[in-house]
C-alpha cells in the first residue's frame, strides 16, 4: 500500500473544520447536543444537514451517483473533522451506508440518512427480513437502515411495512440510538456477507476516535497554558506535561492507523482492509477513552461539571468503542490475522526518482558481488553508504532517492554498516569542520577505518552538558585536557573520539565549551570498563590527565562547542523498514511461537505487541512520507522515538518470559531483556522526551 497525504485531503479536512469554527460562532454542534439532550430529538437535523451540503457523504461516491468521485480517505479525513466539532446526527452511519449502497444519492444529498447495526439476529427470504437488532446506530423512524443478516448485508427502510424502532436513551445522546425489530420487512441486499462492511465501519469509527482523541489533546494543552496554580500556569508542572505528551502520542497513533484504514479501505483486497481497520479500531477506541479521561484529569474540577464540553467527548468515545465491540475484539483480530499471515504491505510514491533505479541497482549489485569484508569500502566509494551525506562523500540524496536505495539494498541483501557514533561525528566535522579535517576524518570513517566513541557525559552531570567540569588549557600548539567522562561506549575499542571540555571557566554555563577531536591513543588517557547489568562491558570511564590536542583537532570556533554538540546536518538519513510491517524482530519471535502453546494472557500480550510493532511502522511510513514531501515530521519523529523504546523493552521481556525457563534460568533472551533496560535512559530519558515533547511539540511552558 502507497501512503500519501494528497492536497485533497488537506482541503476536505479544512472545509469541515472551517464550518465548524464558524458555524453559529463555533458552537452549533455542541449546542444541539444539548437541545437533543433537553428534548428536542431533531435538534441534530439542521447541523448535520449544514454537513451534508458541504459535500461529506457523497465525497467517495462516484459523480454518476451524484458524488464527489473522491477517495474513502477524503471522506475519513472528513469524518474526523466532524467528530472533533462534535458534529450530532448519524454522520459516520450514514458515511459508511453511503459506501456500501447500490444508490447512494438519497443519502449523499442528506435527504436520507441511515443507522448502522453491526449484530443481530434477523433472516432474509424472498426479500423479506425478520429478526431484532438491540443496538442500531444512528437509527430513526424516518431513516434507511443498514443491517446483518446471515446471507447479506441488507437496507431496510425504517418507514416501511413491519419496521418497529424503539428508540433508546443514549449515552451519547448526540446520536440516535434504538432498538430495531423486523417482521417480514421489505429489504434489499446491498452486500455479500462477510467482514468487510464489518471493516469499513471499524475504519469510518477509527476516523471518529482520531477527531476525538486530537479534541482532547487540544483541549487540555489550551487550558494546561492558560489555567494558573501557585502562580503558574499548571502547564509548566511536570506532572501535566507528561500526560499532555502521553496525549500526544496517544494522538499520533490514533490519526495514522485511522489513516492508513482509510487507504486499505480504497483497494479491492480485503486482508489488507482487514488488518489495517483493526488495528485502527483497537488503536483509536483506546486512545480517545484515555485521551478524554486524561483531558478531564487535566481540566480538573470544571471537566467534571454539565457545562464543559468534555463529557461529551467521553460519552462519544466510550460508545464508539462499544457498538464496535471494544478494543479487545479488534485487538485479537489483529492477532488471528496475524497468526494466519496477514501482513500490512505499506510503502511509498517514489516516482519522481524513479528513472535513478537502473543505475542504483546496477552499483549496488557490483557491491553485492564482492566478499563481505569489501561491501563497506565499495559502498562508501558509490556514495552509497551515507547518501544523505553531500558529494564525493555521499550523493546529497533527497528522502525520496535515500529510500529507493534502501530497498535496493534490501533487495540485493547488502546490509548498510552501522558507524554507530560515526553517524554523529562525521556529519558535525562535515558541516563545522575544516577542509583538512573533512578530509583526514570522514572518508576513513566511511570506509571503518576510525571507529568513534563520544566523550560528553560525565559523573554528577549525565546528559546535562552544561555543567560538565572537563577542563582545556592552553598549551604550545594546542590544548591540554583534564577530565572524567563516564558511559562511553566503546570507547575501549576507538580510534577517534568527540570530546567536549571546557575552554573558558568564566563563560556562562553554555559557553566557553569547545569541541574536540581526541585521539584516542594519546598518552594520558585511562579507560575502565564498566561491568553492565548483563554482565559485559560496553561502556567505560575514560580519565584525561593533561591530554595534548592540537589546535587543528579543534572543530569550529573555540568556546563554540555547544551549538556544534547539540546541530547536525539538516539533511538526515530518511529510513523506514523494508521487511514486513511488523519488522524482523517480531517475525523472529512469531517463528518461536509457532511451535509453543500460548494461555490466554500470552496471546493478550503479544496482541499488544503486534499492534505496538504496526503502529511503529506506520509512523515510519508517516515520517518517511513527511520527508519525501518536504514537510518537518516534528511530532511523529518523537512519538516513534518514546513508543519504539517501549515497543523494544516490551518486546524483550516478553521474549524472556516465553523461552525456556521463563527467565529463571539465564540465556539469551534474558540477556536481550536486561540489556535493553538502557534504552530508556540512554540518549535521553523517557522522562526528559516527554518533557522535551511537551515543551517543544505542544509548547507548554518552561
Amino acid at each position: 500500500m502507497v501512503a500519501t497525504v494528497t492536497d485533497e485531503q488537506f482541503a476536505a479536512r479544512e472545509l469541515v473544520r472551517d464550518w465548524a469554527r464558524t458555524s453559529a460562532s463555533g458552537s452549533a454542534a455542541t449546542t444541539a447536543v444539548r437541545a437533543v439532550e433537553q428534548g428536542d430529538i431533531d435538534a441534530w437535523r439542521p447541523v448535520f444537514a449544514g454537513l451534508a451540503d458541504l459535500g461529506l457523504f457523497g465525497v467517495a461516491v462516484d459523480e454518476d451517483h451524484g458524488g464527489a468521485g473522491g477517495s474513502i480517505e477524503d471522506l475519513c479525513a472528513m469524518v474526523e473533522e466532524a467528530a472533533r466539532a462534535l458534529v450530532p446526527g448519524p454522520v459516520a452511519t450514514t458515511a459508511l451506508a453511503a459506501l456500501v449502497v447500490a444508490d447512494p444519492e438519497a443519502l449523499v444529498s442528506g435527504e436520507r440518512f441511515a443507522g448502522v447495526a453491526l449484530e443481530g439476529d434477523v433472516t432474509f427470504d424472498s426479500g423479506r427480513a425478520s429478526g431484532e437488532l438491540p443496538l442500531v446506530l444512528g437509527a430513526t423512524a424516518d431513516g434507511l437502515l443498514l443491517v446483518p443478516a446471515a446471507d447479506a448485508w441488507l437496507l431496510v427502510d425504517a418507514g416501511g411495512d413491519g419496521v418497529r424502532v424503539e428508540a433508546l436513551k443514549a449515552t451519547d445522546f448526540s446520536r440516535p440510538l434504538a432498538r430495531v425489530v423486523l417482521t417480514s420487512a421489505p429489504a434489499t441486499a446491498v452486500a455479500a456477507p462477510g467482514e468487510r462492511v464489518k471493516d469499513l465501519a471499524a475504519t469510518v469509527l477509527a476516523a471518529e476516535a482520531a477527531g476525538v482523541t486530537r479534541w482532547a489533546l487540544d483541549t487540555a494543552v489550551a487550558y494546561a497554558k492558560v489555567r494558573e496554580q501557585f502562580g503558574k500556569p499548571i502547564g509548566s508542572f511536570q506532572a501535566i506535561k507528561h500526560i499532555c505528551a502521553e496525549m500526544l502520542c496517544r494522538a499520533e497513533q490514533a490519526e495514522v492507523a485511522a489513516a492508513d484504514a482509510a487507504r486499505a479501505a480504497a483497494d479491492s483486497d480485503d486482508e489488507q482492509l482487514a488488518i489495517a481497520a483493526a488495528l485502527a479500531a483497537s488503536i483509536g477506541i483506546t486512545a480517545a477513552k484515555a485521551n478524554v479521561k486524561d483531558c478531564i484529569q487535566v481540566l480538573g474540577g470544571i471537566g467534571c461539571t454539565w457545562e464543559h464540553d468534555a463529557h461529551l467527548y467521553l460519552r462519544r468515545a466510550y460508545a464508539n468503542g462499544r457498538f464496535l465491540g471494544g478494543a479487545e475484539y479488534w485487538l485479537r483480530r489483529v492477532a488471528a490475522l496475524t497468526h494466519d499471515g496477514v501482513r500490512r504491505r505499506l510503502g511509498l510514491d517514489l516516482s519522481e526518482v524513479s528513472d535513478r533505479r537502473p543505475e542504483i541497482a546496477a552499483a549496488i549489485a557490483e557491491v553485492a558481488n564482492l566478499p563481505e569484508e569489501k561491501r563497506q569500502v565499495a559502498l562508501a566509494e558509490a556514495g552509497l553508504l551515507a547518501p544523505h551525506w553531500p558529494a564525493p562523500h555521499g550523493r546529497a540524496a533527497l528522502p525520496a532517492e535515500q529510500l529507493l536505495i534502501d530497498q535496493e539494498m534490501a533487495a540485493a541483501g547488502v546490509v548498510r554498516p552501522d558507524l554507530v557514533i560515526g553517524w554523529w561525528a562525521a556529519p558535525t566535522i562535515l558541516e563545522h569542520g575544516t577542509p583538512e579535517q573533512i578530509e583526514k576524518f570522514v572518508p576513513a570513517t566511511l570506509r571503518g577505518e576510525f571507529l568513534w566513541c563520544q566523550l560528553f557525559s560525565e559523573p554528577g552531570a549525565g546528559s546535562d552538558l552544561a555543567s560538565l567540569r572537563t577542563k582545556a588549557v592552553r598549551g604550545d600548539g594546542g590544548w591540554l585536557l583534564t577530565g572524567q567522562k563516564v558511559w562511553t561506549s566503546a570507547a575501549h575499542k576507538a580510534r577517534w573520539g568527540v570530546c567536549l571540555a571546557r575552554t573558558d571557566p568564566d563563560a556562562p554555563k553554555h559557553k566557553g565549551i569547545t569541541y574536540f577531536l581526541v585521539d584516542m591513543h594519546s598518552p594520558g588517557i585511562e579507560i575502565r570498563p564498566l561491568r553492565e547489568i548483563t554482565g559485559d562491558s560496553l561502556f567505560n570511564e575514560v580519565f584525561l590527565d593533561s591530554v595534548f590536542v592540537p589546535d587543528e583537532m579543534v572543530v569550529g570556533a573555540v568556546n563554540d562547542g555547544w551549538r556544534l554538540a547539540r546541530t547536525t546536518l539538516a539533511n538526515e538519513r530518511v529510513a523506514m523498514a523494508t521487511g514486513t510491517a511488523l519488522g524482523n524482530p517480531m517475525e523472529e519471535l512469531l517463528k518461536v511461537l509457532a511451535q509453543l502453546k500460548l494461555d490466554a494472557a500470552q496471546q493478550d500480550r503479544l496482541a499488544r505487541l503486534i499492534l505496538l510493532a504496526q503502529a511503529g511502522a506506520l509512523l515510519d511510513q508517516r515520517i518517511a512520507q513527511l520527508a519525501v514531501g518536504g514537510q518537518d515530521p516534528g511530532a511523529q519523529s518523537s512519538v516513534r522515538k518514546l513508543i519504539g523504546v517501549r515497543y523494544r523493552q516490551a518486546l524483550a521481556e516478553y521474549m524472556m518470559d516465553v523461552s525456556e525457563g521463563g527467565g529463571l534460568v539465564e540465556n539469551s533472551a534474558v540477556h536481550d531483556f536486561l540489556n535493553t533496560r538502557c534504552l530508556t535512559i540512554a540518549g535521553g530519558t523517557e522522562q526528559i522526551l516527554l518533557t522535551v515533547a511537551a515543551e517543544r511539540l505542544l509548547g507548554l511552558p518552561r
